[in-house]
């Protein structure tokens, strides 16, 4: 008798530990699945995201060469339009994670920085400009300088580095459902995200 229980106690043992390991591979197994499938939505995010502006403004340029100390100037003038397109982008292939496969985990290291580029048309109006202070090509250069800076000012103030944002964060909600349907735990620095909602108060 004792032997016939030995044999059932045994065999019971035998089948628990092949059924420990069949789970265990199992877990691992889906654990593999699913980082397999988290990189592949990162690297499907990972894209440049664009948002496109035009900006039109006009200027006065104005320049003053004093002459023979302050007795005599020579002074040129120009009406300057601008029409400027202007882009703002997130390049997230730059974006930087660590999966961590053991606590279910997919935190984000760093977001890349928005790249503002601005390609200004200049058309000059109205150039005006004496003998002794004529226009030069760092005449043209300076305004250049000038009204980038002043456009740059504009986007600032404008919306479309916000709508720029609301494009990235369209992007990284993707991760953040993924994450959350597969059971996983999305963070951003040490932040853990609890909500699609959250995402809007990244900061890259």
């Amino acid at each position: 008798m004792r032997k016939i229980l030995l044999g059932v106690f045994i065999t019971l043992f035998v089948l628990l530990v092949i059924k420990f390991c069949e789970d265990k591979r199992q877990e691992e197994v889906t654990l593999k699945e699913h980082s397999a499938l988290i990189e592949k939505e990162i690297k499907n995010v990972g894209k440049l995201v664009v948002t496109e502006g035009r900006f039109s403004e006009i200027y006065n340029y104005k320049n003053s060469k004093e002459i023979l100390g302050e007795y005599f100037t020579s002074e040129k003038k120009a009406l300057v339009v601008v029409n400027a397109d202007v882009t703002v982008a997130y390049d997230l292939s730059k974006l930087t994670f660590n999966i961590d496969e053991e606590n279910k985990m997919l935190t984000i290291l760093t977001i890349p920085k928005e790249e503002i580029h601005i390609y200004p048309d200049i058309e000059y109006y109205d150039v005006q400009f004496g003998y002794f202070n004529p226009f030069e090509a760092k005449d043209y250069n300076s305004i250049k300088n000038i009204v980038t800076k002043l456009i740059k000012e504009k986007v600032d103030a404008s919306e479309i580095k916000s709508n720029a944002k609301n494009r990235l964060i369209s992007e990284l909600s993707k991760l953040y459902l993924l994450t959350n349907s597969l059971g996983w735990t999305l963070k951003y620095e040490n932040t853990t995200i609890l909500n699609n909602e959250e995402l809007t108060n990244l900061k890259p």
